[in-house]
């Protein structure tokens, strides 16, 4: 529940700076023989910086989350992104990309 309302507030903070320049927000909702699977993403990039979350909600109710951020300065790229598992289990992974 901790890393669910950690997830919820994360997209509430890009939800709030939604009116940036480079936001985007999408949602989608597949229904098969299994049932419905939902998705919902935002983001939004400003001055070298862009952040991105996405939940995603299978038909059985699990879902999973992802949160990230990419920041760029003088040839340099660092992204970093934390995924939450339907279990609760989460990683993080930080990436450097340079010139």
């Amino acid at each position: 529940m901790k890393k669910l309302v950690t997830t919820a507030s994360v997209a509430i903070a890009v939800a709030l700076t939604a009116a940036s320049a480079g936001a985007w927000t999408r949602n989608t909702t597949v229904t098969g023989p299994r049932g419905t699977a939902t998705t919902s993403a935002a983001g939004t990039c400003y001055d070298q910086s862009c952040t991105r979350s996405v939940t995603r909600t299978g038909p059985y109710g699990n879902s999973m989350s992802r949160a990230g951020s990419v920041s760029c300065a003088d040839g340099s790229c660092t992204g970093t992104r934390t995924t939450t598992g339907y279990r609760g289990n989460s990683w993080t992974r930080e990436t450097t990309v340079t010139r």
